[in-house]
């Protein structure tokens, strides 16, 4: 864990909570936070029940981010790196690097990804769920595998193409499982996705 890592994390996490996110807790957002936490602590020590050569991991940020918003899922994120640090046996340093780069980070760029969809494309249901859900989430967790690889790894040009394309691989997971549970809760549950708005995204287009 470097210092500007320490930095980073400290800065996002200063601003999730100066938002005071957890006033949401008392409606129906209190659902998608208990599975969360009882959830998502085990799809992050994934790696550690299977072999070296297969580091599969769920990260569940980009999910967290529509479901909750981006403030309250940091700090849901921070009570699941709680539990990889208290379950997993890892170290500090280590559950931090996992919770800014598996976590925390992919949010922050579904955040910003959906600021840009709602600017500038239509307020469709299909490119909330297919734009934000699906593509967005394996696009979000790619550019931060990538950044992660660039910023640690110090890997010849052949294995720096072998990490990125298993970051790319592994995008698509996420982003499999995001569309999948998106398009239920839609469907089903809307009151469980903090970004979802029946006004913006069901309403009838304009006449003439």
């Amino acid at each position: 864990m470097s210092t500007a890592e320490l930095l980073l994390g400290l800065i996002l996490w200063s601003i999730a909570v100066a938002t005071r996110p957890w006033r949401m807790l008392s409606g129906p957002l209190l659902t998608p936070v208990l599975a969360a936490l009882a959830l998502l602590p085990w799809g992050w020590m994934l790696p550690q029940w299977l072999p070296p050569a297969l580091p599969l991991t769920w990260s569940g940020a980009c999910l967290l981010a529509l479901t909750l918003g981006w403030p309250l899922s940091v700090l849901v994120l921070s009570g699941v790196a709680i539990q990889v640090w208290a379950l997993g046996g890892w170290s500090a340093d280590a559950v931090f690097t996992l919770w800014l780069w598996l976590g925390v980070l992919p949010a922050t760029l579904s955040l910003l990804l959906g600021a840009a969809m709602r600017r500038w494309l239509p307020d469709h249901v299909f490119i909330y769920i297919l734009g934000r859900g699906f593509l967005g989430t394996v696009l979000c967790m790619f550019v931060a595998g990538w950044l992660h690889e660039a910023v640690h790894h110090s890997l010849s040009n052949v294995g720096m193409h072998d990490a990125v394309l298993a970051r790319w691989l592994m995008a698509w997971g996420d982003g499999f499982m995001t569309g999948g549970i998106v398009a239920i809760a839609v469907a089903f549950f809307p009151q469980w996705l903090a970004t979802w708005s029946d006004q913006r995204y069901l309403r009838q287009p304009s006449q003439g």
